[in-house]
């Protein structure tokens, strides 16, 4: 399978030569084997492009523009299906290709094949994981901290008050003292004196 890049050589729009030069840039660079098609220099190879592009990826003028791209016989799109094969990590599949073994498009295929992450990568995720746990650990004291802050300056012993004898201690609440003490005249006017 030979994937068929047809381009015009001699075209006087600046879009269409970048849209060509991305394409082919980026064929060459990822060492994918290709025909470049030249529909200036050819008429065949016009005819045959303008023939072979199905009608719904037409234009509306109904003469699609290059570069379009095929694997043999096969049409794969024109530069913007291109465009968004690469930004999805997706140029071989919409090449009809192979993606080579370790790249991105590679692993995507095996998971949405297989179901599953590959063994190799598992030990990425397992570390992904335990980073995301030590993250969770250091935004929990980062939240602990500023509370504890916050209580340490709003604390009675930072007020000024009466010093509390050990009758007047509080005491933890047991199961049995479930009830609360009645509030004593000596008790109300040492608040009222606090709240002055």
């Amino acid at each position: 399978m030979v994937v068929k890049v047809f381009i015009a050589s001699q075209s006087g729009s600046t879009a269409i030569k970048k849209k060509q030069q991305d394409v082919l840039g980026f064929l060459e660079a990822n060492k994918i084997d290709f025909k470049e098609m030249d529909i200036a220099a050819n008429e065949d190879n016009r005819k045959w492009m303008r023939e072979n592009v199905p009608g719904e990826k037409r234009p509306q003028n109904g003469i699609p523009l290059p570069p379009q791209i095929f694997n043999d016989e096969l049409y794969c799109g024109d530069y913007d299906s291109f465009f968004n094969a690469k930004e999805d990590h997706g140029v071989y599949a919409f090449l009809g290709l192979a993606p080579p073994p370790g790249s991105k498009e590679a692993h995507q295929a095996a998971i949405i094949q297989n179901g599953e992450v590959p063994e190799s990568d598992k030990g990425d995720l397992e570390n992904i994981g335990e980073n995301e746990a030590e993250k969770d650990q250091e935004s929990v004291h980062q939240t602990i901290e500023p509370e504890e802050a916050v209580r340490e300056f709003h604390t009675p012993e930072k007020e000024e008050a009466e010093p509390v004898t050990e009758d007047e201690e509080e005491q933890p609440v047991t199961e049995e003292e479930d009830e609360e003490e009645p509030v004593t005249e000596e008790a109300e006017a040492l608040t009222e004196q606090k709240q002055v």
